[in-house]
């Protein structure tokens, strides 16, 4: 399974990105989708995440700034990324899952937000 990320960039605080992830497979029936993100020095988070019916869960800090959302006919996950802050600064990977033992990541995508 391939997932190609894109839509990142450079872009001014409060202002958006919206980035989008592609997969080789289809996700109609797969367990959830989302993404992830990892700042220089830190640990890889939880950004936001959808599952297959619908229930998504955000990280802490992107709630009500962040959209996730899937689209199974295009085989696509997105992420609609509002109010920007230099700390959403990071490299974005998307995250496909299948049950609990099947798992894939993107390349990764990075967004750099300037103050």
């Amino acid at each position: 399974v391939q997932l190609q990320a894109s839509g990142g960039g450079l872009v001014q605080a409060g202002g958006s990105l919206r980035l989008s992830c592609a997969t080789s497979r289809s996700t109609f029936s797969s367990t959830a989708m989302g993404w992830y993100r990892q700042a220089p020095g830190k640990q890889r988070e939880l950004v936001a995440t959808i599952e297959s019916g619908g229930w998504k869960k955000y990280g802490d800090t992107v709630k009500g700034r962040f959209t996730v959302s899937r689209d199974n006919v295009k085989n696509t996950v997105y992420l609609q990324m509002n109010s920007l802050k230099s700390e959403d600064t990071a490299v974005y990977y998307c995250n496909i899952r299948w049950g609990t033992r099947e798992e894939h990541w993107g390349q990764g995508t990075q967004v750099t937000v300037s103050s």
